[in-house]
């Protein structure tokens, strides 16, 4: 894969990593919830740390990727979307949460899919890998949140 085409990848997810941390950050800042605050504080600093791992792939093209891919517990795809509110609860913030990083799983899913290139196909596979973990961890704090008379 010609190094432009790598470079376009790595920036088209860096920006979705820089998209994801303002949401989240929005979010922080507007709510008075303080358990909010903190669950979206915290989200948004993850995506800062995601970008700056996919600056560090782009600035760096011998870096190899490798993300380990979380335990898709498919929670996610049983929840509907809560629409973004204020005064939501905590869990329907996580919710909210996972439901983003599926979108962004899928999307990269996706683009693997639809490419020709084995190579873009690869880097891809590894993007969607990087937010099913993202997902996954999310999933565990819903699990948690929502049902916890399972634990």
């Amino acid at each position: 894969m010609k190094s432009e085409v790598y470079k376009e990848i790595l920036s088209m997810a860096i920006g979705r990593e820089i998209e994801a941390a303002i949401f989240y950050q929005d979010v922080c800042d507007k709510t008075a919830d303080s358990n909010l605050k903190t669950i979206f504080g915290n989200l948004a600093a993850e995506e800062r740390g995601h970008r700056a791992l996919l600056e560090g792939f782009l600035a760096d093209e011998s870096r190899i990727m490798k993300f380990q891919a979380g335990q898709n517990y498919k929670v996610s795809e049983t929840v509907e979307r809560p629409k973004l509110s204020m005064d939501m609860k905590p869990v329907d913030a996580i919710a909210l949460a996972m439901k983003k990083e599926e979108d962004a799983m899928n999307l990269y899913l996706g683009f693997s899919q639809a490419s020709d290139d084995a190579e873009q196909k690869n880097i891809f596979d590894k993007l969607a890998a990087m937010e099913q973990s993202h997902k996954a961890k999310l999933e565990d704090l819903y699990t948690n949140m929502a049902f916890p008379e399972a634990w």
